[in-house]
């Protein structure tokens, strides 16, 4: 008698559909608030009124709150960077979540790449020639929580029953908005950004994560073979 081997459990998609539905609208949202503020200071080199009002009360921050916004700026260094995404990445593995790891890599890679690209293409300076419009560190920084955030509550829902799709997206976005505001008020306080850069570097974020994740599923589950 032949023995069939059972076949094996399909790995959990990263953001599974019941998030989908929550985060394609957030992701259009934040990609319209980036052009909209693209478009309103490209080529400019002085802060908007939003932006003097905010960088007045947060500019020129003392220690000990200096030493803060200095070593949470540091983590958006290539040395700090790589170190953090490396230690996602090997958490992945060590759960044997493949696709996560690969999904990790692809969002913050992609994400601080549209970061980089924007910067060239708005034109947007801080001190002289330096290009600051969006936010690269909180772009970086907001994409390092909403990966785990959503590999996190995108499980709990995959095994069982539990909180809601809006509550679980929710909590994903609390993450992100909370690594998010933390890196833009340091990259403000240290004068590297103007308050509109932090945020465009947090909707950077929001809106190409939840699109690279639907983009790794579709690639991860076009190649599986259907079951019978």
């Amino acid at each position: 008698m032949t023995q069939t081997t059972p076949p094996a459990e399909q790995a959990p998609a990263v953001l599974p559909p019941a998030l989908r539905g929550w985060f394609g609208p957030v992701a259009g949202l934040a990609a319209s608030v980036v052009a909209l503020l693209a478009f309103r200071y490209a080529g400019e080199g002085e802060p908007g009124t939003l932006d003097a009002r905010i960088g007045a009360a947060v500019d020129g921050v003392r220690p000990p709150w200096r030493s803060v916004a200095l070593f949470l700026d540091s983590l958006g260094e290539p040395v700090g960077a790589t170190a953090l995404v490396a230690v996602l990445v090997t958490g992945c593995l060590v759960l044997r979540r493949p696709r996560a790891a690969v999904f990790g890599v692809a969002a913050i890679g992609l994400t601080v790449g549209a970061a980089t690209l924007l910067k060239h293409l708005v034109g947007r300076t801080i001190h002289g020639d330096n290009l600051s419009y969006p936010s690269g560190h909180t772009a970086f920084a907001t994409a390092l929580a909403l990966v785990p955030a959503l590999l996190a509550t995108g499980r709990r829902g995959h095994h069982g029953p539990g909180p809601g799709p809006g509550f679980r997206s929710g909590l994903a976005l609390a993450a992100a908005a909370a690594a998010g505001a933390a890196m833009g008020w340091a990259q403000v306080a240290l004068g590297a950004h103007y308050p509109t850069d932090a945020l465009a570097g947090w909707c950077t974020a929001l809106a190409v994560v939840p699109a690279t994740a639907w983009l790794v599923d579709r690639t991860a589950d076009a190649g599986r073979p259907e079951r019978r």
